[in-house]
């Protein structure tokens, strides 16, 4: 068989292969855009670990001044840009096999200077400030400089280099990118709690499904996927007829027959697309479900944490001279806590245990001037805001679970795997102290 002819009888082969390729773009850009669909946007206040998405300002204690445009700005990415342009001649055969002589213009943009800076940074609403650390995450900055300009002007060698391309014609692109300070931010990653201080941080994690800094709204970023979705589906149908259509047009075969045999590769790859977006709206509602697991894992741990340090305020108490019944009835309480259930199901619920805390060291002054009770009442204090952080991040992932079991068409995909509404948190009297930082005007 003739290499041309193996060629046309793999057209329809190569087509299918390329539509699935679509489809598996397409079906990418749908999960992202339900990602940003199904995630309830948090307030820094209530954020704990596990994916999060957040809006507010960036803020900065030292920002940083862009390269080009001198903005104060979070971070920024630079690039300077030269043209050039030559007249080449060339030499060709005619149609009657005579040498013949033309000539071509060519020129194009060289990259003569670029650079980038980013620093960790703060997200500000109107609830407080969680730290970002940018690295390694995809940033949509917005552009603060795009000026084109000749050797007169200033900016040519003031922020360029002094030399100058082959073929030079003296004309520079300077064009930056930055995320300017006290921007507005949509913010999508993952959630760690910090080192230094009881508080989260958003970073990156390679287990991440997303980690999204973007100078655009929440809308627009939902609409570029969607877009996307759309746009991958609808080439990958194209591909799929197309293959079949070009090795009929390359044999000879008129297309106007064979429109039947187009319409069932067509509707071959669109079940193979509505099959793709079931199990793509199916795993996005188990994904909801893991969130609201974990969420709840995480509650739990700080509860055992907690539990482990009452130990160390019973021995506290033991060694008071005024040792009262009430005393030990609130310790005893304290203790039993570890015994929490998850919301809905039966079993102890859980509260706070700062006031508590605050009644035994007013009744018993003594404790105050020890070190040692005052690093226990720290390390509780400290535990309790872990839990509310936690409290609040699980009511947040359960809202829009809930609320995703609830819509069409989400409620008959969730039916196929038996998911049930998952209850809320109602424990009270838990609050999380807000984290000090000095912020640049």
């Amino acid at each position: 068989m003739a290499p041309d002819s193996l060629l046309v009888t793999w057209l329809p082969g190569l087509g299918l292969a390329l539509a699935l390729a679509c489809l598996w773009a397409a079906l990418r850009a749908g999960k992202r855009k339900r990602l940003v669909d199904d995630l309830p946007t948090s307030k820094t206040t209530g954020v704990f670990i596990g994916l999060v998405e957040l809006k507010g300002t960036a803020e900065a204690e030292m920002p940083l001044t862009s390269y080009l445009a001198a903005t104060a700005c979070v971070a920024y990415d630079w690039s300077i840009q030269e043209h050039w342009s030559r007249t080449v001649i060339e030499t060709y055969t005619d149609s009657q096999g005579r040498p013949q002589t033309r000539t071509r213009t060519e020129s194009s943009w060289t990259t003569i200077a670029q650079g980038n800076q980013c620093l960790p940074f703060y997200l500000k609403d109107d609830c407080g400030v969680i730290r970002i650390e940018p690295e390694g995450a995809r940033l949509e900055p917005q552009t603060v400089m795009d000026q084109t300009c000749g050797r007169a002007d200033p900016l040519y060698y003031g922020k360029g280099p002094g030399g100058a391309v082959a073929n030079s014609d003296h004309r520079r692109r300077f064009h930056e990118t930055a995320i300017p300070l006290h921007a507005a931010l949509y913010v999508m990653g993952q959630a760690r709690e910090r080192p230094d201080v009881v508080a989260p941080e958003i970073a990156q994690d390679r287990n991440a499904p997303l980690f999204l800094i973007s100078t655009r709204s929440e809308a627009a970023v939902s609409a570029e996927f969607r877009w996307s979705f759309l746009g991958w589906t609808a080439l990958g149908l194209v591909l799929a007829v197309a293959g079949w259509f070009a090795r009929d047009l390359a044999r000879g075969a008129d297309p106007q027959v064979r429109w039947p045999h187009y319409g069932l590769a067509g509707a071959g790859y669109l079940g193979a697309a509505a099959l793709g977006w079931v199990w793509m709206v199916f795993n996005s509602l188990i994904d909801l479900r893991q969130r609201v697991r974990q969420a709840w894992a995480q509650v739990d741990v700080q509860l055992q944490r907690r539990h482990d340090l009452i130990p160390e305020l019973v021995q506290m108490v033991k060694g008071l001279r005024d040792y009262e019944r009430t005393l030990q009835t609130e310790v005893a309480e304290l203790r039993s806590q570890l015994a929490a259930t998850p919301p809905g199901e039966p079993g102890p619920d859980y509260r706070a245990c700062t006031k508590m805390l605050v009644a035994i060291a007013e009744r018993y002054p003594e404790l105050k001037t020890q070190e040692s009770f005052a690093n226990l009442r720290k390390n509780l204090v400290d535990t309790e805001q872990r839990i509310a952080l936690a409290r609040a991040y699980f009511n947040d992932i359960a809202t829009f679970y809930n609320t995703r079991l609830e819509i069409v068409p989400d409620r008959w995909i969730a039916a196929l795997g038996a998911l049930r509404v998952q209850a809320l948190m109602a424990a009270n009297d838990f609050e999380r102290a807000p984290v000090p930082v000095a912020l640049a005007g």
